[in-house]
């Protein structure tokens, strides 16, 4: 079967896929879900885009993927309960899953979250909710070389009409999973429209900020930039993804499309993955550029190893986690000292942290412990968010909020959304922040954000 073309891979599929309905009970109960998962005879190289609402996490270095086309299913929720919201759904809801294929694999939703908890305001074109728990219609997983398609539907459900409905997206789906990957375009020139704050305002920012920690109690503030981009042509969503995971293979590279506008990020740090009962944290905090040159480059190294200012704000993020933990978690692990997690385009001081969370206790209550991160906000947490509320220039949308992918039975990983860009059209909207603390210069942490920044503006102009 390896080798079928497309039209013969979807008459098989579609056959499966019409046996499988039959099997299924599908007049009940109301609000329930139903996944149908059928493997594919081999893993396709990237996901597909087409029209419509569609979600792409990849990590290259794993070989792992998810995508998700259409909406079988979404919820949406804001304000200061919307992680007990989404967990109420997940706990209350009824997901049936069937295995005709003997996958092993599982169905899957989508969760993402805005860095705030209030709903986005219209003023500002959001195309995402403060919080997002979304089933697609279809979803695509691979992973170890293995990969399936999930097929979703509330329930009660028609089958003639389901299978028509499934048919028509597998129809669409199928042959694009399986062309050629889009290779990079030649690079084209990008034009800075606007920086918010400019030079300028971000060194006001950032004494503004060294004056707050001065202050007291506030050990930390990450204060954030904003870039507008534009280029001579649409950007292209597949080759953007494309570029960022050649260019970041260790970063969690992830897509999200809905009502016309595009979300996309290349991120290094975990908030938690929850598998089986363990729980991991990654503590990122501190950063140096990358050289060209071997010896210059283990120098940086070895300087942001040794930099004390770099160390400390490391110590505050992996002290918050271990307070933040202790309050859901036993048998917590950190690492005696840091390791430097080195990325494309910037290095950064790196401490994974694992525990056991109680029995009692899931991803959703894990989420509300953990984000926002010191990496990300500043500490302490909430004196630190009251600031920034009061003084950033700009509303984050996504930018240091996260997403993931989550399954039925509560497992799942999420990542911090940072090196990340609001794409429409040929313009995109970047976003990066700096963490301020007592010795910070506002020349070297504008430099630092500008490091973060090339991460997406390289990939944009192969796109």
């Amino acid at each position: 079967m390896d080798m079928l073309a497309p039209s013969a891979m979807f008459d098989a599929l579609d056959a499966r896929l019409d046996d499988a309905l039959t099997r299924l009970p599908l007049a009940g109960p109301p609000g329930a879900v139903q996944s149908v998962l059928l493997a594919l005879p081999r893993a396709p190289a990237a996901a597909a885009q087409l029209a419509g609402r569609q979600f792409v996490f990849q990590h290259a270095e794993r070989g792992e993927l998810h995508a998700g086309y259409g909406e079988a299913v979404a919820w949406e929720a804001a304000g200061p309960a919307r992680f007990k919201t989404m967990a109420q759904v997940l706990v209350a809801g009824d997901w049936r899953r069937a295995d005709p294929d003997d996958t092993g694999l599982d169905a899957f939703a989508m969760l993402g979250f805005a860095a705030a908890d209030e709903a986005p305001s219209p003023a500002a074109c959001s195309s995402l909710p403060a919080a997002l728990l979304w089933v697609p219609e279809i979803g695509l997983i691979c992973r170890d070389h293995e990969a399936a398609l999930v097929f979703s539907t509330t329930l009660p459900a028609r089958r003639a009409e389901l299978l028509t409905r499934w048919r028509g997206l597998l129809r669409a789906l199928l042959p694009r999973l399986y062309d050629q990957p889009a290779g990079p375009l030649p690079p084209a020139t990008l034009r800075r429209e606007r920086a918010e704050p400019d030079r300028a305002g971000w060194d006001g920012l950032v004494r503004a900020a060294l004056a707050a920690v001065d202050a007291g109690p506030i050990e930390k503030l990450v204060v954030s930039r904003r870039l507008k981009v534009a280029g001579p042509r649409v950007f292209d969503i597949g080759r953007l993804l494309g570029a960022l995971g050649c260019l970041f293979p260790t970063c969690q590279t992830l897509g999200l499309r809905r009502n016309g506008r595009s979300f996309v990020a290349a991120t290094p740090e975990r908030l938690l993955s929850l598998r089986d009962g363990r729980l991991e944290v990654d503590a990122i905090a501190g950063t140096a550029a990358r050289a060209e040159s071997a010896e210059a480059d283990a120098a940086l190294r070895a300087a942001l190893l040794g930099c004390d200012k770099n160390r400390r704000e490391h110590r505050v993020v992996i002290e918050a986690i271990g307070s933040a933990l202790a309050e859901h978690c036993d048998d917590i692990r950190a690492p005696d000292a840091p390791v430097v997690m080195q990325l494309h385009n910037a290095q950064h001081l790196w401490s994974p942290l694992a525990a056991r969370p109680r029995a009692d206790v899931g991803l959703f209550d894990l989420a509300a412990s953990l984000h926002p991160t010191p990496a990300t906000n500043g500490q302490p947490r909430a004196a630190a968010q009251a600031w920034l509320r009061r003084v950033e220039p700009f509303p984050r949308g996504w930018y240091t909020g996260a997403a993931g992918i989550l399954t039925p039975n509560g497992d799942g990983e999420l990542w911090v959304l940072l090196r990340c860009a609001m794409v429409s059209g040929a313009e995109a909207e970047l976003f990066a922040g700096a963490g301020i603390v007592a010795g910070s210069d506002p020349e070297s942490e504008w430099s630092e954000t500008e490091a973060k920044l090339a991460a997406m503006l390289s990939a944009l102009q192969y796109a």
